[in-house]
């Protein structure tokens, strides 16, 4: 009998958790690889699949690059020595990538924005994007393209396959 592959989270570079809201409401101008410091009980949560960005973002205090509000829920398996799950964490970068990220969140209107949390090699990595804020008709314009973009894909579509309407 043949055993099924399952998709496990721990693979060599698996996603563990998107922000998908964050390109919606921000304008990402650019973005940074960051390490995450945790406890064990956190990653044995993380490799369950089971994180949420939401509301998530970082802070530079003392020179330092900290994530505020990532909940990682509990390990299921642990006891007493279990984490909270909104704790703040310690990203780790390297002291030019501190500077310039202090240099530009202090010149403009900008926040430090969680995209993307993922396996790297066993390592646990966070992909931080330098964000400015979207108005509303930001937001309205980026849909009316993305509708009209897609409504072009589709009329070459049927054009290729000779379907005429």
């Amino acid at each position: 009998m043949a055993k099924k592959n399952k998709k496990k989270v721990d693979d060599n570079n698996a996603v563990i958790a998107t922000n998908r809201k964050a390109r919606h409401d921000y304008t990402i101008q650019d973005t940074w690889e960051a390490g995450v410091v945790l406890l064990g009980t956190e990653i044995k949560s993380l490799r369950e699949g089971k994180a949420s960005l939401v509301d998530s973002f970082a802070t530079i205090d003392g020179g330092e690059v900290w994530l505020r509000n990532l909940h990682i829920p509990e390990y299921s398996m642990g006891t007493w020595t279990n984490h909270s799950p909104k704790r703040t964490r310690k990203l780790l970068l390297n002291r030019k990538e501190i500077d310039s990220l202090m240099g530009k969140v202090r010149d403009g209107n900008r926040t430090l924005i969680p995209l993307k949390l993922y396996l790297k090699n066993g390592r646990v990595k966070l992909e931080l994007g330098l964000a400015q804020g979207k108005q509303d008709y930001d937001k309205r314009q980026d849909i009316k393209r993305r509708t009209e973009e897609r409504e072009v894909t589709r009329e070459l579509g049927r054009r290729v396959k000779g379907i005429t309407g």
